[in-house]
C-alpha cells in the first residue's frame, strides 16, 4: 500500500510541475492518465467477477437494472462511432463527472466491503480501497489537464448518488446491492477509460488510428 501512495504521489506532483513548465505534451499526460484508468477498469472487473463468484441465484432476480444507476442520466456516447464524434473537451468533463459522482459511493462500497458476507471479503474490501485511491488521483489528474484544455472541459454534470450508507439490512440484500453497486461502477470505469484512451489517440495527432 505504501508503494502506491507513494507512484500516487509522484503522478500528480508531475502533472502539476509539466503544467507549469509544460516540459512534457499533453499526449503524455493523457498516456499516464489512460494507464491509471486501464488499472481502475481492470480492478473493477476483477472485483466484478470475485462476487459473480459467491453470488446467489436468487440475487439475479432482485438486482436492479442497470438503467437504475445514479449515473444513467449522464449522456454519454454508447459506442466507439458515437465517442469519434465527441470533442476533446466533452470527453474530458464527461471522465470527471463519472469520477465526481463516484467519490461518494466508493466510500459506501469501502465501509461495507469490511462486513460483506464474501469467502473473499479480505481481498475485495482491499481492492475498494485500491479504486478509491486510483479514482481520486486520476480526478486530481484530469483536474488539471482540464485546466489545459479551455473552459468547456471544465464542466461537471452533477449526479447525486441518493442511495445512502447502508447497503442492505441480511445476507442477500448486502450482496445484491454491492454487486449492483460494484456493476455500475464497472460500466462507468469502461466509459472513463475509452474516453481517456480516444483523447490520448488524439493528442498523437493520428486521428485515423483511433
Amino acid at each position: 500500500m505504501a508503494h502506491r501512495t507513494k507512484g500516487s504521489k509522484l503522478f500528480i506532483t508531475v502533472l502539476y510541475v509539466v503544467t507549469s513548465c509544460s516540459a512534457v505534451p499533453i499526449s503524455d499526460l493523457l498516456d499516464r492518465a489512460s494507464q491509471r484508468s486501464d488499472r481502475m477498469h481492470s480492478l473493477s472487473r476483477t472485483l466484478t467477477h470475485e462476487l459473480d463468484s459467491h453470488f446467489p441465484p436468487i440475487g439475479r432476480m432482485m438486482s436492479p437494472r442497470p438503467s437504475m444507476c445514479h449515473t444513467s442520466s449522464l449522456q454519454t456516447p454508447s459506442d466507439k462511432m458515437q465517442t469519434l464524434q465527441v470533442s476533446e473537451s466533452d470527453l474530458l468533463s464527461l471522465a470527471r463527472s463519472l469520477l465526481q459522482a463516484w467519490l461518494d459511493p466508493l466510500v459506501v462500497l469501502s465501509a461495507s466491503a469490511r462486513t460483506l458476507p464474501h469467502p473473499a471479503q479480505n481481498a475485495i474490501s482491499n481492492k475498494i480501497q485500491e479504486l478509491q485511491e486510483h479514482s481520486k488521483n486520476l480526478g486530481d489528474g484530469l483536474d488539471i489537464l482540464s485546466g489545459k484544455m479551455g473552459p468547456e472541459a471544465q464542466n461537471l454534470s452533477f449526479l447525486p448518488f441518493r442511495g445512502g450508507n447502508e447497503i442492505g439490512q441480511d445476507r442477500i440484500s448486502k450482496l445484491v446491492n454491492f454487486h449492483f453497486l460494484m456493476s455500475c461502477f464497472r460500466r462507468d470505469s469502461h466509459k472513463i477509460d475509452s474516453f481517456l484512451k480516444v483523447l490520448r489517440c488524439r493528442a498523437t495527432m493520428q486521428p485515423e488510428l483511433c
